[in-house]
């Protein structure tokens, strides 16, 4: 029965890495079949069973006999481990989960807000409403208080005035660094939930003639 994997193909998989005896990440430089040149390996089955010390001659019968590849997964081990296993649909599937991974992968961007402890309402509501359009896009939002004079005095009203901040927008994101002193500021940050999807802005339809 003919062995499969990748050195069926001429690929060259001669150097090693460190791995699991679970069987993975396992890397295209991985040794397998033939290619594991020693005398006895600690063979793992292809359901992560542990199948015990076995002469290399025998764990590569039992690699044809189940039409799989015997893979070395913990070379570094005395004596290394080796697993049964379908090492081109592993691959496939490794290279299937990292483009998947790489696709929803976002870059996390931080915005930034500044208030002042005695802010007024109304410029209070305009600064509420930017920082819930950036959690709702998906961003950061590092909310800084600035003090002047005498309101250093008075860190209570910042402290006041982000909790506020964080209970309003508590819908859209929530507290992933509470507010500490920084010299004459006073810092929160926020973070979007992991539910909340990006909003896409959608254009305004033109009002009607």
């Amino acid at each position: 029965m003919p062995v499969t994997g990748p050195e069926s193909c001429g690929h060259q998989v001669e150097k090693r890495s460190s791995h699991s005896d679970q069987g993975g990440p396992i890397s295209s430089e991985t040794r397998i079949n033939e290619r594991i040149r020693v005398p006895e390996v600690r063979l793992v089955g292809p359901n992560g069973e542990q199948v015990g010390i076995v002469r290399i001659e025998d764990a590569l019968r039992l690699a044809q006999e189940h039409d799989l590849d015997l893979v070395e997964v913990a070379p570094q081990a005395r004596p290394p481990v080796a697993k049964l296993m379908d090492f081109g649909k592993f691959k496939y599937e490794s290279a299937q989960k990292a483009r998947e991974s790489r696709r929803n992968q976002q870059m996390t961007v931080i915005k930034e807000q500044k208030l002042r402890p005695k802010i007024d309402q109304h410029d209070y509501e305009t600064k509420k409403g930017h920082v819930s359009r950036f959690l709702a896009a998906g961003n950061k939002v590092k909310v800084t208080i600035m003090f002047r004079g005498r309101e250093q005095s008075r860190p209570e009203l910042g402290f006041r005035l982000l909790q506020k901040l964080a209970d309003d927008v508590t819908e859209l994101g929530f507290v992933e660094s509470s507010p500490k002193q920084d010299g004459r500021n006073m810092i929160m940050v926020l973070a979007p939930h992991k539910n909340v999807k990006p909003k896409v802005a959608k254009a305004e339809p033109a009002p009607e003639a």
